[in-house]
């Protein structure tokens, strides 16, 4: 139809926490029609692990594959000013009719840089889509054999944040079940709190780099180092 504007479209695709086998069919789908394979990293030039998942799947060698750089740059005028030249290098793609799939580990609903770059997109006018994944701590809980929620319990995700401890300590007053992500280089700050708070050690289990080939599924060992990506599953202890 004369007048009728025809663009390219935006996937958020997730692509689950490491295990090649965990992604989609229908993530898998949209990754092999589209053109442009993207993904968003804090510095240039610092690889994707979520690249690297989709390779045993994926034929990359007739894609273009792009990376876009989202600092965290103190300097908010300079965050901002890369923020814009990645948005309007998508646009142009999407403007030149190209399909574009943004990829990010786990489920992009959670704690992911995506959702701004999916909301910036559409308030251009752009069509997005977003395909939902496997995040990391549903499948370290199926790993480790330890269901997140049972009967009437409840189940809370937070980030570990230094700077509102507070968050934690809540969670450990009001809930059976925590997850905590980005626990990384806390993990013994945060069961020194779960011990305060009246739990034994035993009620965590450390889950770091899911997926992966140094993945750790068990208990906290101090003194011991954990991948960037480590999440925490508290539990409430068993009643007799």
């Amino acid at each position: 139809m004369e007048g009728v504007r025809t663009t390219g479209k935006l996937f958020g695709i997730s692509v689950g926490p490491g295990d090649p086998g965990l992604l989609t069919i229908k993530a898998k789908q949209i990754l092999d029609s589209c053109d442009i394979i993207a993904y968003p990293v804090k510095t240039a030039g610092e690889g994707s692990v979520a690249l690297n998942i989709i390779k045993p799947n994926i034929d990359l060698s007739k894609k273009e594959i792009r990376e876009y750089v989202f600092s965290m740059n103190p300097d908010y005028a300079e965050r901002e000013k890369g923020w814009k030249k990645a948005y309007d290098d998508i646009c142009d793609a999407l403007e030149a009719g190209k399909n574009i799939a943004m990829i990010t580990l786990g489920d992009l609903s959670i704690f992911s840089t995506y959702m701004r770059i999916d909301a910036m997109i559409k308030s251009r006018g752009y069509s997005t889509e977003l395909v939902p994944g496997v995040p990391s701590f549903c499948h370290g809980a199926s790993l480790a054999g330890i269901p997140l929620t049972m009967g009437e319990e409840a189940l809370v995700v937070i980030p570990f944040n230094q700077a509102r401890f507070d968050a934690l300590e809540n969670a450990l007053d009001n809930y059976e079940n925590i997850v905590v992500m980005k626990a990384f280089k806390h993990v013994e700050q945060i069961a020194d709190a779960v011990i305060a708070k009246g739990r034994d050690i035993s009620c965590i289990t450390v889950m770091s780099n899911i997926g992966m080939t140094d993945q750790y599924i068990g208990p906290v060992v101090r003194g011991r180092e954990y991948g960037y990506f480590t999440t925490l599953l508290i539990k409430s202890e068993e009643k007799e």
